[in-house]
């Protein structure tokens, strides 16, 4: 491990702890975006602002080195009321850093401020992600010629993982997170008194009956060797006791690896969701999105962040992937590179899990998060 200095160490920890207290929304990052340059500039750094919107970039060429990184921080916190009870809890009602990137901003800055007094053959650049939490910021960036304006060889994002302990490392050689869509299914009918149902069609019936019959799509549409997931997550529909709605909507999520699961998905809830609507004497109207692709690793990249990893004294361990999504894979869909975990798990008390209210950004991880950006940025940049 990395013998960083103490009061590097301890900065991280106030500006983790300053961005905790004043989390923002996705596209909506401005203080941060401003803090975050700030810093940059202080350390040396050339600023671009205002990619992908509230995006910051903040880049330096040392030696005479061709190659170029780039490591990548989410910014943006969760629509979330937190009740984690820390002393810099957040100070914006309804939203919080309930996923830890507070924390990663913190740990970039963190290894910008070293790397700009270490030698190193090539170009770092930083890249400050907005609205990674279901917008599709790192979309946004690349679209608004992130790639094209601040050209990488490859690129590289960690996040904190509560569920393994602190210390260790996962980076998956192919598969990290999955693709993932969203849908709504407005019902419409026919209302009617609810003492004189057969007068009507009933929205709530047929949207109840949906809800069992979307389930068959993972249970026997896909084969049991691939991964699929459709959850069906809200129900709206009626407002009085007596009275069956004339509409009603369904809400959900969809989840897979396989470009071709995602399509049998897209396809079997559309026909079920129409089928099931006339069965009933209902229609169906559907908007179904396509929300991220697939996080999918470069091999070649997974095997040196290890290889990084292992020799600067973290342990590097398996585990399956994860059936959350992650927009980082709008920059690996560009380049190759790794996105990978760090175990954030605390040994003693509580370790609420990522979105939880109850969520707070384990400070010890800082110090292991910024020595591994070092490392890698020495593998990758070789001094003379």
């Amino acid at each position: 491990m990395r013998d960083l200095p103490a009061q590097v160490v301890a900065d991280a920890i106030d500006w983790r702890r300053r961005l905790h207290r004043n989390p923002e929304l996705g596209f909506q990052e401005h203080e941060t975006a401003g803090f975050i340059a700030g810093q940059l500039a202080g350390f040396g750094y050339e600023v671009r602002r205002g990619i992908g919107r509230t995006g910051v970039v903040g880049s330096l060429t040392k030696g005479n080195g061709n190659r170029a990184i780039g490591i990548r921080a989410d910014i943006d916190a969760l629509p979330i009321t937190e009740t984690s009870g820390a002393e810099w809890a957040s100070g914006n009602p309804g939203r919080a850093h309930a996923c830890g990137h507070d924390g990663h901003t913190a740990v970039a800055l963190a290894a910008a401020r070293l790397l700009a007094d270490m030698p190193f053959e090539g170009t770092l650049r930083f890249i400050f992600q907005p609205a990674e939490e279901n917008e599709g910021g790192g979309r946004a960036m690349v679209e608004d010629g992130l790639f094209r304006d601040c050209p990488v060889d490859a690129v590289y994002a960690l996040h904190n993982w509560p569920g393994l302990p602190l210390g260790t490392l996962v980076a998956r050689d192919r598969e990290m997170m999955v693709a993932f869509g969203t849908f709504e299914i407005r019902l419409a009918g026919k209302g009617a008194h609810g003492a004189m149902p057969h007068e009507g069609a009933d929205t709530l019936l047929a949207a109840s009956q949906l809800v069992s019959a979307l389930q068959s799509i993972a249970a026997r549409n896909v084969s049991p060797l691939d991964s699929a997931v459709v959850s069906v997550t809200q129900i709206h529909g009626g407002d009085a006791w007596n009275v069956l709605p004339e509409t009603a909507v369904i809400r959900g999520t969809t989840r897979w690896f396989d470009p071709a699961v995602g399509d049998l998905i897209e396809a079997r809830l559309r026909k079920l969701a129409a089928s099931v609507a006339e069965g009933f004497g209902c229609t169906a109207e559907i908007v179904y999105e396509r929300r991220y692709p697939s996080t999918l690793n470069t091999p070649e990249n997974a095997a040196l962040v290890r290889k990084v990893a292992a020799a600067g004294g973290l342990s590097v361990v398996d585990a399956p992937p994860s059936m959350a999504a992650e927009d980082f894979a709008f920059m690996l869909n560009e380049l190759p590179g790794c996105y990978f975990w760090m175990g954030a798990g605390r040994e003693a008390g509580d370790n609420p899990g990522l979105h939880s209210p109850r969520f707070d950004f384990n400070d010890a991880l800082i110090p292991l998060a910024v020595g591994f950006w070092l490392d890698l940025a020495a593998a990758e940049l070789r001094a003379p």
